[in-house]
């Protein structure tokens, strides 16, 4: 069982892009995208459940990862794998 994953992101943003590769490369493929430029509503609750205006914002389950420096420490640490599992 995988944690569902939702991405705040843009059209283009290469941090958003790196992110997704990362998330694909650990087997996420069902990632549910929230479009900031075509919904600026979204942008304004981005903003207000995260306090960071910047693309990605990444949920991974309940969890605020933060954006692609955040995605990619928590692998580097060894702690997004557990985290991507639901454990």
């Amino acid at each position: 069982m995988t944690a569902h994953v939702v991405m705040y992101t843009t059209a283009v943003c290469p941090y958003c892009q790196m992110a997704e590769r990362l998330l694909k490369s650990k087997g996420i493929d069902n990632i549910e995208k929230i479009r900031v430029d075509l919904q600026p509503e979204q942008r304004v609750e981005m903003m207000q459940k995260t306090g960071r205006r910047t693309v990605p914002q990444i949920y991974i389950g309940e969890t605020h990862v933060g954006g692609f420096d955040d995605l990619s420490a928590l692998d580097h640490a060894g702690k997004l794998d557990p985290l991507l599992q639901g454990s």
